[in-house]
Protein backbone atom coordinates (compact mmCIF):
# COMPACT_ATOMS: atom_id res chain seq x y z
CA UNK A 1 0.00 0.00 0.00
CA UNK A 2 1.27 3.30 -0.90
CA UNK A 3 1.33 5.78 1.89
CA UNK A 4 1.55 9.93 2.23
CA UNK A 5 4.14 11.88 4.33
CA UNK A 6 2.92 14.74 6.40
CA UNK A 7 6.49 16.00 7.73
CA UNK A 8 8.72 13.28 8.00
CA UNK A 9 5.76 11.25 9.71
CA UNK A 10 4.41 8.61 7.50
CA UNK A 11 0.53 7.16 7.54
CA UNK A 12 -1.38 5.10 5.72
CA UNK A 13 -4.08 7.09 3.62
CA UNK A 14 -7.60 7.45 4.72
CA UNK A 15 -10.84 8.32 3.76
CA UNK A 16 -10.50 11.50 5.46
CA UNK A 17 -7.24 12.47 3.36
CA UNK A 18 -9.11 11.90 0.14
CA UNK A 19 -11.91 13.72 0.86
CA UNK A 20 -9.45 16.64 2.27
CA UNK A 21 -7.84 16.29 -1.03
CA UNK A 22 -10.67 16.56 -3.55
CA UNK A 23 -12.76 19.07 -1.24
CA UNK A 24 -15.69 16.78 -1.06
CA UNK A 25 -17.58 14.91 1.93
CA UNK A 26 -16.47 11.90 3.55
CA UNK A 27 -19.62 9.91 2.72
CA UNK A 28 -19.38 11.21 -0.95
CA UNK A 29 -16.05 9.24 -0.83
CA UNK A 30 -17.04 6.16 0.57
CA UNK A 31 -19.83 5.81 -2.03
CA UNK A 32 -17.28 6.21 -4.95
CA UNK A 33 -15.11 3.36 -2.71
CA UNK A 34 -17.68 1.25 -2.50
CA UNK A 35 -19.19 1.79 -5.85
CA UNK A 36 -22.94 2.91 -4.46
CA UNK A 37 -25.33 5.47 -4.33
CA UNK A 38 -25.26 8.21 -7.11
CA UNK A 39 -22.46 10.41 -7.61
CA UNK A 40 -21.86 12.89 -10.47
CA UNK A 41 -18.66 11.63 -13.11
CA UNK A 42 -16.38 14.15 -12.52
CA UNK A 43 -17.05 14.09 -8.55
CA UNK A 44 -16.30 10.29 -9.36
CA UNK A 45 -13.34 10.76 -11.44
CA UNK A 46 -11.65 13.09 -8.97
CA UNK A 47 -12.28 11.04 -5.99
CA UNK A 48 -10.82 7.64 -7.98
CA UNK A 49 -7.58 10.21 -9.15
CA UNK A 50 -6.99 11.05 -5.51
CA UNK A 51 -7.74 7.51 -4.48
CA UNK A 52 -5.09 6.23 -6.93
CA UNK A 53 -2.24 9.22 -5.94
CA UNK A 54 -2.68 8.50 -2.15
CA UNK A 55 -2.92 5.01 -2.54
CA UNK A 56 -5.87 4.30 -0.67
CA UNK A 57 -6.86 0.67 -0.77
CA UNK A 58 -10.70 0.97 -0.50
CA UNK A 59 -12.34 -0.74 2.63
CA UNK A 60 -14.41 -4.22 2.29
CA UNK A 61 -17.74 -4.21 3.34
CA UNK A 62 -18.79 -4.54 6.64
CA UNK A 63 -21.50 -6.64 8.01
CA UNK A 64 -24.04 -8.79 5.68
CA UNK A 65 -23.63 -9.42 1.98
CA UNK A 66 -22.44 -6.65 -0.45
CA UNK A 67 -24.13 -5.53 -3.10
CA UNK A 68 -23.71 -7.00 -6.42
CA UNK A 69 -21.87 -5.09 -9.33
CA UNK A 70 -23.90 -3.95 -12.29
CA UNK A 71 -23.11 -2.84 -15.78
CA UNK A 72 -21.17 -4.38 -18.66
CA UNK A 73 -17.92 -6.31 -18.84
CA UNK A 74 -14.97 -4.96 -20.68
CA UNK A 75 -12.82 -7.36 -22.25
CA UNK A 76 -9.44 -6.41 -23.85
CA UNK A 77 -7.66 -8.56 -26.39
CA UNK A 78 -4.91 -5.84 -27.66
CA UNK A 79 -3.65 -7.92 -30.38
CA UNK A 80 -5.08 -9.39 -33.61
CA UNK A 81 -7.95 -11.25 -32.98
CA UNK A 82 -6.70 -14.42 -35.15
CA UNK A 83 -7.92 -17.59 -34.18
CA UNK A 84 -5.49 -17.86 -30.87
CA UNK A 85 -7.05 -14.65 -29.63
CA UNK A 86 -10.24 -14.91 -31.72
CA UNK A 87 -11.37 -18.47 -29.95
CA UNK A 88 -10.67 -16.88 -26.81
CA UNK A 89 -13.07 -13.89 -27.14
CA UNK A 90 -15.26 -15.81 -28.92
CA UNK A 91 -15.71 -17.84 -25.87
CA UNK A 92 -15.93 -15.05 -23.40
CA UNK A 93 -18.75 -13.20 -25.45
CA UNK A 94 -20.57 -16.51 -25.38
CA UNK A 95 -20.75 -17.00 -21.42
CA UNK A 96 -21.28 -13.82 -21.03
CA UNK A 97 -24.02 -13.42 -23.09
CA UNK A 98 -25.33 -16.30 -21.06
CA UNK A 99 -24.83 -14.44 -18.16
CA UNK A 100 -26.72 -11.63 -19.33
CA UNK A 101 -24.00 -8.96 -19.61
CA UNK A 102 -23.55 -6.80 -22.19
CA UNK A 103 -19.48 -6.74 -23.76
CA UNK A 104 -17.68 -3.80 -24.56
CA UNK A 105 -14.93 -4.81 -26.32
CA UNK A 106 -11.50 -3.28 -26.94
CA UNK A 107 -9.24 -5.32 -29.38
CA UNK A 108 -6.47 -5.06 -32.02
CA UNK A 109 -2.62 -3.98 -32.00
CA UNK A 110 -3.64 -0.41 -31.34
CA UNK A 111 -5.36 -1.09 -27.93
CA UNK A 112 -1.70 -2.22 -26.69
CA UNK A 113 -1.04 1.61 -27.02
CA UNK A 114 -4.76 3.03 -24.64
CA UNK A 115 -3.78 3.71 -21.03
CA UNK A 116 -7.10 2.19 -20.29
CA UNK A 117 -6.92 0.50 -16.88
CA UNK A 118 -6.47 3.50 -14.70
CA UNK A 119 -10.08 4.43 -16.13
CA UNK A 120 -11.84 1.60 -15.43
CA UNK A 121 -13.00 1.91 -12.00
CA UNK A 122 -14.20 5.74 -12.99
CA UNK A 123 -16.78 4.38 -15.68
CA UNK A 124 -20.09 3.22 -14.15
CA UNK A 125 -21.62 1.59 -17.08
CA UNK A 126 -18.36 -0.75 -16.66
CA UNK A 127 -18.95 -3.18 -14.00
CA UNK A 128 -15.66 -5.57 -14.18
CA UNK A 129 -12.93 -6.48 -16.92
CA UNK A 130 -11.28 -9.18 -19.05
CA UNK A 131 -8.09 -9.04 -19.60
CA UNK A 132 -6.22 -10.95 -22.00
CA UNK A 133 -2.27 -11.01 -21.70
CA UNK A 134 -2.28 -7.49 -20.59
CA UNK A 135 1.17 -5.38 -22.06
CA UNK A 136 1.08 -3.09 -18.78
CA UNK A 137 3.78 -3.86 -15.78
CA UNK A 138 1.89 -6.19 -13.10
CA UNK A 139 2.37 -2.72 -10.45
CA UNK A 140 -0.72 -1.37 -13.01
CA UNK A 141 -2.68 -4.26 -12.54
CA UNK A 142 -2.03 -4.27 -8.69
CA UNK A 143 -3.09 -0.97 -8.02
CA UNK A 144 -6.28 -1.87 -10.37
CA UNK A 145 -6.92 -4.46 -7.62
CA UNK A 146 -6.39 -1.75 -5.05
CA UNK A 147 -9.66 0.15 -6.11
CA UNK A 148 -11.56 -3.37 -5.63
CA UNK A 149 -12.13 -3.15 -9.10
CA UNK A 150 -13.52 -6.80 -10.19
CA UNK A 151 -10.84 -8.64 -12.73
CA UNK A 152 -9.31 -11.69 -14.43
CA UNK A 153 -6.42 -11.68 -16.51
CA UNK A 154 -6.27 -14.35 -19.23
CA UNK A 155 -2.77 -15.84 -19.98
CA UNK A 156 -0.58 -13.38 -17.67
CA UNK A 157 2.27 -12.25 -18.94
CA UNK A 158 4.21 -11.61 -15.58
CA UNK A 159 3.50 -13.21 -12.25
CA UNK A 160 0.70 -11.89 -10.34
CA UNK A 161 -0.28 -11.63 -6.65
CA UNK A 162 -2.17 -14.58 -5.59
CA UNK A 163 -5.24 -12.27 -4.87
CA UNK A 164 -5.38 -11.26 -8.34
CA UNK A 165 -7.57 -13.50 -10.14
CA UNK A 166 -6.25 -15.06 -13.61
CA UNK A 167 -6.42 -18.13 -16.14
CA UNK A 168 -4.05 -19.76 -17.84
CA UNK A 169 -2.56 -22.88 -19.51
CA UNK A 170 -0.15 -25.16 -18.08
CA UNK A 171 2.57 -23.96 -19.35
CA UNK A 172 5.20 -25.88 -17.87
CA UNK A 173 3.60 -29.44 -17.79
CA UNK A 174 2.43 -29.16 -21.85
CA UNK A 175 6.23 -28.29 -22.54
CA UNK A 176 7.27 -31.13 -20.47
CA UNK A 177 4.67 -33.71 -22.62
CA UNK A 178 6.27 -32.54 -25.86
CA UNK A 179 9.77 -32.55 -24.90
CA UNK A 180 9.47 -35.98 -23.36
CA UNK A 181 8.01 -36.79 -26.70
CA UNK A 182 11.10 -36.18 -28.38
CA UNK A 183 13.25 -37.64 -25.77
CA UNK A 184 11.63 -41.23 -26.23
CA UNK A 185 12.03 -40.96 -30.29
CA UNK A 186 15.89 -40.85 -29.55
CA UNK A 187 16.26 -36.80 -29.65
CA UNK A 188 19.40 -35.93 -27.57
CA UNK A 189 20.02 -32.45 -28.92
CA UNK A 190 16.80 -29.98 -29.44
CA UNK A 191 16.81 -26.88 -30.30
CA UNK A 192 14.25 -24.81 -28.52
CA UNK A 193 12.80 -21.54 -30.34
CA UNK A 194 11.29 -20.05 -27.33
CA UNK A 195 9.01 -16.67 -26.58
CA UNK A 196 9.94 -13.50 -24.96
CA UNK A 197 12.14 -13.59 -21.65
CA UNK A 198 10.24 -11.25 -19.94
CA UNK A 199 6.95 -13.34 -20.77
CA UNK A 200 5.85 -15.39 -17.91
CA UNK A 201 4.65 -18.29 -19.95
CA UNK A 202 8.23 -18.18 -21.68
CA UNK A 203 9.44 -19.00 -18.60
CA UNK A 204 7.23 -22.02 -17.22
CA UNK A 205 7.88 -23.38 -20.97
CA UNK A 206 11.95 -23.60 -20.84
CA UNK A 207 11.57 -24.95 -17.30
CA UNK A 208 9.43 -27.77 -18.25
CA UNK A 209 11.79 -28.79 -21.26
CA UNK A 210 14.48 -28.68 -19.04
CA UNK A 211 12.72 -30.76 -16.96
CA UNK A 212 12.09 -33.39 -19.02
CA UNK A 213 15.62 -33.49 -20.38
CA UNK A 214 17.03 -33.52 -16.67
CA UNK A 215 14.26 -36.72 -16.77
CA UNK A 216 16.75 -38.47 -19.27
CA UNK A 217 19.92 -36.91 -17.97
CA UNK A 218 20.29 -34.27 -20.19
CA UNK A 219 21.49 -31.10 -19.84
CA UNK A 220 20.13 -28.00 -21.09
CA UNK A 221 21.99 -26.71 -24.22
CA UNK A 222 22.04 -22.24 -24.06
CA UNK A 223 23.62 -22.69 -27.68
CA UNK A 224 20.13 -24.44 -28.51
CA UNK A 225 17.48 -21.52 -27.82
CA UNK A 226 16.67 -18.51 -28.83
CA UNK A 227 14.10 -16.23 -27.52
CA UNK A 228 11.89 -14.28 -30.33
CA UNK A 229 8.65 -12.49 -30.87
CA UNK A 230 6.01 -15.67 -31.49
CA UNK A 231 5.38 -14.85 -35.13
CA UNK A 232 6.10 -17.01 -38.28
CA UNK A 233 8.92 -15.01 -39.32
CA UNK A 234 10.66 -14.64 -36.48
CA UNK A 235 10.38 -18.74 -36.50
CA UNK A 236 11.81 -18.85 -39.44
CA UNK A 237 14.61 -16.42 -38.56
CA UNK A 238 15.65 -18.57 -35.36
CA UNK A 239 15.10 -21.53 -36.86
CA UNK A 240 18.09 -20.74 -39.81
CA UNK A 241 19.94 -20.38 -36.67
CA UNK A 242 19.69 -23.42 -34.87
CA UNK A 243 19.86 -25.01 -37.63
CA UNK A 244 23.82 -23.87 -38.16
CA UNK A 245 24.25 -26.48 -34.56
CA UNK A 246 22.81 -29.22 -35.66
CA UNK A 247 19.89 -30.05 -33.89
CA UNK A 248 17.73 -33.43 -34.77
CA UNK A 249 14.15 -31.83 -33.39
CA UNK A 250 13.26 -28.38 -32.28
CA UNK A 251 10.49 -27.15 -30.23
CA UNK A 252 8.58 -24.21 -30.90
CA UNK A 253 6.76 -21.33 -28.66
CA UNK A 254 3.67 -21.46 -30.49
CA UNK A 255 2.42 -22.74 -33.93
CA UNK A 256 3.28 -20.00 -35.49
CA UNK A 257 6.97 -20.10 -34.52
CA UNK A 258 6.72 -24.06 -35.69
CA UNK A 259 5.28 -23.06 -39.28
CA UNK A 260 8.37 -20.35 -39.70
CA UNK A 261 10.42 -23.42 -38.48
CA UNK A 262 8.87 -25.95 -40.90
CA UNK A 263 9.82 -23.20 -43.97
CA UNK A 264 13.46 -22.94 -42.78
CA UNK A 265 13.91 -26.61 -42.82
CA UNK A 266 12.21 -27.02 -46.64
CA UNK A 267 14.52 -24.30 -47.61
CA UNK A 268 17.59 -26.54 -46.10
CA UNK A 269 16.61 -29.38 -48.26
CA UNK A 270 15.69 -31.33 -44.92
CA UNK A 271 13.29 -33.84 -44.63
CA UNK A 272 10.47 -33.88 -41.88
CA UNK A 273 10.82 -35.80 -39.48
CA UNK A 274 13.37 -37.77 -41.54
CA UNK A 275 16.07 -35.23 -41.05
CA UNK A 276 14.82 -33.09 -38.58
CA UNK A 277 11.49 -32.96 -36.25
CA UNK A 278 9.66 -30.24 -35.43
CA UNK A 279 6.73 -29.58 -32.52
CA UNK A 280 4.47 -26.62 -31.47
CA UNK A 281 2.45 -25.08 -28.96
CA UNK A 282 -0.82 -24.47 -29.00
CA UNK A 283 -3.29 -26.34 -31.73
CA UNK A 284 -4.45 -24.19 -33.95
CA UNK A 285 -6.52 -24.82 -37.17
CA UNK A 286 -2.30 -23.82 -39.11
CA UNK A 287 -1.43 -27.15 -37.37
CA UNK A 288 -3.23 -29.48 -39.47
CA UNK A 289 -3.02 -27.54 -42.43
CA UNK A 290 1.26 -27.69 -42.99
CA UNK A 291 2.76 -30.82 -44.43
CA UNK A 292 3.30 -32.52 -42.58
CA UNK A 293 0.42 -31.99 -39.84
CA UNK A 294 2.32 -30.67 -36.98
CA UNK A 295 3.24 -32.44 -33.25
CA UNK A 296 1.65 -29.74 -31.09
CA UNK A 297 0.52 -28.79 -27.77
CA UNK A 298 -3.23 -28.43 -27.22
CA UNK A 299 -4.17 -25.55 -25.39
CA UNK A 300 -7.73 -25.51 -23.80
CA UNK A 301 -8.42 -21.67 -25.72
CA UNK A 302 -12.12 -22.23 -25.39
CA UNK A 303 -12.28 -23.22 -21.55
CA UNK A 304 -9.83 -20.79 -20.68
CA UNK A 305 -12.60 -18.41 -21.39
CA UNK A 306 -15.28 -19.71 -19.99
CA UNK A 307 -13.18 -19.79 -16.68
CA UNK A 308 -12.40 -16.38 -16.91
CA UNK A 309 -15.68 -15.46 -17.42
CA UNK A 310 -17.24 -17.89 -14.26
CA UNK A 311 -14.30 -16.28 -11.80
CA UNK A 312 -15.36 -12.57 -12.63
CA UNK A 313 -19.00 -13.56 -12.17
CA UNK A 314 -18.16 -14.81 -9.00
CA UNK A 315 -16.57 -11.24 -8.22
CA UNK A 316 -19.24 -8.96 -9.14
CA UNK A 317 -21.31 -10.99 -6.94
CA UNK A 318 -18.98 -10.17 -4.14
CA UNK A 319 -18.46 -13.74 -3.68
CA UNK A 320 -14.86 -15.15 -2.23
CA UNK A 321 -12.68 -17.00 -4.22
CA UNK A 322 -9.99 -18.93 -2.72
CA UNK A 323 -8.48 -20.76 -6.24
CA UNK A 324 -7.51 -17.54 -7.88
CA UNK A 325 -4.94 -18.80 -10.36
CA UNK A 326 -6.12 -21.17 -12.20
CA UNK A 327 -4.11 -23.60 -14.78
CA UNK A 328 -6.28 -25.81 -16.91
CA UNK A 329 -4.64 -29.37 -18.11
CA UNK A 330 -2.98 -29.50 -21.79
CA UNK A 331 -2.91 -31.93 -24.06
CA UNK A 332 0.11 -33.49 -26.38
CA UNK A 333 -1.41 -33.89 -30.48
CA UNK A 334 0.74 -36.82 -32.10
CA UNK A 335 1.19 -35.83 -35.58
CA UNK A 336 3.65 -36.81 -38.30
CA UNK A 337 5.95 -34.11 -38.06
CA UNK A 338 7.93 -35.81 -35.20
CA UNK A 339 9.36 -39.18 -36.00
CA UNK A 340 12.79 -40.99 -34.68
CA UNK A 341 15.80 -39.79 -34.52
CA UNK A 342 18.59 -40.46 -36.76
Amino acid sequence: MLSVKQGDVTKRATVRDVAAATGVSIATVSRVLNQQGSVAPETRRLVEQAVQELGLRAPAPRGGTAKPVDGAVYVRCPYLLTDYFGLIVSSIAETLNRHGRQVILNAGEAAAHDQVLSRLPAQREIGGAILILPPEPAEELVRLSARRFPFVVVDPRTTLPRDIASVSAAHHSGARQVTAHLTSLGHTRIGVIAGPREWLAADARLSGHAAALADVGILPDPALVRHVEPTSQHGYRAAVELLDQRPTALVAFNDKTAIGALQAAADRGLDIPGDLSIAGFDDIDLSRATTPQLTTVRQPLEEMGRMAVSLLIRLLERQQLEALHIELATELITRASTGPAN
